[in-house]
């Protein structure tokens, strides 16, 4: 009785205090809005060191610039670094046990070592068997895996949310129209060119974090509208991971070079070009540029990680009995790789 009654409890809403707290955090917001200075109240004085120190020290007219890739440059660099640590992590969960070449459908690439493993997985039913019964076995298999199929599609999740991760999925490219792919060839290039202007010359916010970011919508948007064949030349760990560790070395080859020649970790040791050009601000636009490198190349890392996630085919090593029925299993789980991938 006492569980029934928590039970019940815990299942009860309130809605009378969820629209105080509401309405309290509305007020909060209200007084902080109302609060702001407008454009004729005085600079704070951390603002108005940064707009004074910019262009005499750094020959540079972007103070936003200024502070995030060389006042606080050190901050800025554990902030990427951070970063770096949170995309290992995902490609150390992501990775599967066997190789792979690129992120979406390489469930394919393990047939070899499947047909290794279970030599009678891939075999067709009555096809160069022998032994007599080899062939009726086969086709029991075939059968069964075809019934567990069937019942794995009948028992689908309810909701999205009970989909387990990684489960495959059709090429999304494939519900795509003539006008989504021709909008996205014709958009990608101005995005990309917009999230490189950000790098060189943009305002506030700009630099690499944002730049770093518009690329990968680029990307993610040209995955949506071709298909993965369409960016695996590219888009592929043996690629990115080099790419993202040269980014990574660059930021600490950056400061280190400082330690050496000026005292400081992060003071500048790069001449100063004339103000309004691409090379005004010294190391400024070297952080930027090695920060682009490293944060495009590392959240696509982490993105394509994630849907790249499959089930492993393969039996653990210490719950292996050879008897072949958890290969096959696993093989029915992860046999969509085609549809998941696509032509390629």
């Amino acid at each position: 009785m006492s569980a029934e009654r928590r039970s019940v409890s815990e299942a009860t809403h309130h809605p009378v205090v969820g629209a105080v707290l509401s309405l309290g955090c509305l007020g909060v917001l209200v007084v902080a809005l109302l609060g702001l200075p407008d454009d004729r109240a005085p600079l704070p004085a951390v603002a108005r060191h940064a707009l004074e120190m910019s262009l005499p020290v750094w020959h540079s007219t972007e103070p936003v610039n200024v502070v995030v890739y060389g006042v606080r440059g050190f901050d800025t660099f554990g902030e990427t670094f951070l970063l770096l640590a949170a995309v290992v992590g995902v490609v150390l969960l992501a990775r599967t046990r066997e190789p792979r070449a690129g992120f979406v459908g390489e469930e394919a690439a393990a047939g070899p070592e499947q047909q290794q493993e279970d030599p009678g997985a891939e075999k067709r039913p009555g096809e160069s068997g022998d032994a007599q019964g080899e062939g009726e076995e086969d086709t029991a298999r075939a059968a069964e895996r075809a019934e567990q199929k069937g019942e794995e599609e009948s028992r689908a999740p309810a909701t999205p949310d009970d989909e387990p991760l990684g489960t495959p999925a059709p090429e999304p490219a494939q519900g795509m129209s003539v006008v989504v792919r021709g909008g996205i060839r014709t958009a990608a290039p101005v995005l990309a060119v917009m999230g490189t202007y950000l790098v060189a010359w943009g305002y506030s916010p700009g630099g690499g974090f944002p730049g770093g970011a518009v690329l990968l919508g680029v990307v993610l948007l040209v995955y949506a509208a071709l298909g993965y064949g369409a960016i695996s030349r590219v888009i592929r760990p043996g690629l990115l991971e080099p790419l993202e560790l040269a980014g990574a070395l660059a930021i600490c080859a950056l400061g280190l070079v400082g330690l050496a020649v000026a005292g400081a970790f992060w003071a500048n040791w790069l001449p100063l070009a004339p103000a309004q050009t691409i090379r005004s601000g010294g190391i400024v636009q070297a952080f930027s540029v090695a920060e682009l490198v490293e944060v495009s190349t590392g959240l696509t890392l982490a993105v394509f990680g994630l849907l790249g996630m499959r089930h492993d085919w393969a039996p653990d090593p210490g719950n292996g009995n050879g008897d072949g029925d958890d290969g096959d299993d696993r093989a029915g789980r992860g046999g969509n790789g085609n549809d998941a991938g696509g032509s390629r």
